[in-house]
């Protein structure tokens, strides 16, 4: 058990679709931590992985949820309220880019594959915290997964770059929006991690490498380090943070590289 108790409490973690997402280990610390979590699928075939996944936790309720599709989203939420009848926190980690925009030049995405990476990437938030203040009568904490890509340019990252943008743009408006009812926004902003998507972008494992050389801390950051940070932000510690990106890099942020 970790020191921030979450028993008791609520919450719902969208993004899983293997133990390389970064959102798994901030379920595991979640679920550790005693929170009672829904967690989400896009289809049945990940279904099954999550399932395999989760079977040590503490009686998870899975849901198909796929986020381009407002029936989906709304099913999803019709469950949760059934099932559990209340949240508390939420942990937002989707985003997807196809493979082919991970690399070469920015100007060559498509217009279809623009408005999809948006649509997943950022769009989904906002459905996604409207269903969810529905559930948080005494107010909550969404938690959101963002990139310094968002504020400068990382060759290979492209299009996710601008998703990030209008995502971390997001959390701002809907923290001012959803803040009168006590429900906390904020984003973590994680260095580069090794996951089964950044194995896509061109030049990742150059951008680890200057990370780790450039960063005060000298090193890269780790998933887990994101999962505590997650932890805290969902937690009642964190009662006065909104509309907050918090840096998890390590320093990187601070150098002028």
């Amino acid at each position: 058990m970790y020191a921030i108790d979450l028993s008791g409490k609520h919450g719902l973690v969208l993004g899983i679709a293997n133990e390389h997402s970064i959102a798994w280990p901030i379920a595991e610390i979640l679920n550790a931590a005693g929170a009672k979590l829904a967690i989400t699928y896009q289809n049945e075939r990940l279904g099954s992985r999550v399932s395999k996944l989760t079977n040590s936790f503490n009686d998870p309720l899975l849901i198909e949820c796929d986020v381009t599709q407002d029936d989906s989203i709304d099913t999803a939420f019709n469950t949760i309220k059934q099932e559990m009848g209340s949240l508390d926190f939420v942990i937002h980690s989707i985003a997807y880019a196809d493979r082919d925009d991970l690399q070469g030049n920015f100007s060559d995405v498509s217009r279809e594959n623009f408005l999809m990476s948006l649509n997943i990437s950022a769009y989904s938030l906002i459905p996604i915290v409207k269903q969810a203040s529905k559930l948080m009568p005494n107010g909550g904490s969404v938690i959101a997964m963002t990139f310094q890509a968002s504020e400068r340019v990382f060759p290979g990252y492209n299009v996710m770059g601008t998703a990030k943008s209008a995502l971390e743009n997001e959390i701002k408006q809907l923290s001012y929006e959803y803040g009168i009812d006590n429900i906390r926004i904020n984003g973590i902003s994680a260095g580069p991690l090794e996951t089964l998507a950044s194995r896509g972008i061109s030049g990742f494992p150059d951008m680890r490498k200057i990370h780790a050389e450039k960063a005060p801390l000298k090193r890269n950051i780790t998933h887990k380090e994101v999962a505590t940070t997650s932890l805290f932000l969902a937690s009642d510690l964190s009662s006065g943070i909104t509309g907050t990106i918090i840096h998890v890099d390590g320093g990187f942020h601070v150098m002028a590289v």
